[in-house]
């Protein structure tokens, strides 16, 4: 699983656009700073990728979690805006919580 939390190299990177074409600036590389972006990305963009699949694709793809791409897909349709921001969030978290817990602790 500690697969899922390495930092990708830049071009497997999420970037984040509001539309075709309309890049907001913002990537993320790793699990961790796809969390952080969502919490400030615009919510159009947000609405965007959400519409296309992008989100779960990646994390199914690249990041290689199927069950977080599962659970973000799971989300019902009818959300927009801040409440879908939350909820994604809220999914992403958790399951991140949930990776860096199975790691081993590092004696120091």
């Amino acid at each position: 699983m500690s697969d899922v939390l390495r930092t990708l190299p830049q071009r497997e990177a999420f970037y984040f656009f509001e539309d075709i074409g309309k890049y907001t600036g913002k990537f993320a590389s790793s699990l961790a700073e796809f969390c952080e972006m969502i919490r400030t990305v615009d919510k159009r963009s947000i609405a965007f990728h959400f519409e296309r699949h992008d989100f779960e694709n990646w994390i199914k793809q690249t990041l290689r979690d199927i069950q977080l791409a599962n659970a973000i897909g799971s989300i019902k349709k009818t959300r927009s805006g801040e409440r879908l921001r939350n909820k994604i969030y809220k999914i992403s978290k958790k399951r991140l919580e949930e990776l860096n817990s199975e790691l081993p602790q590092k004696c120091n």
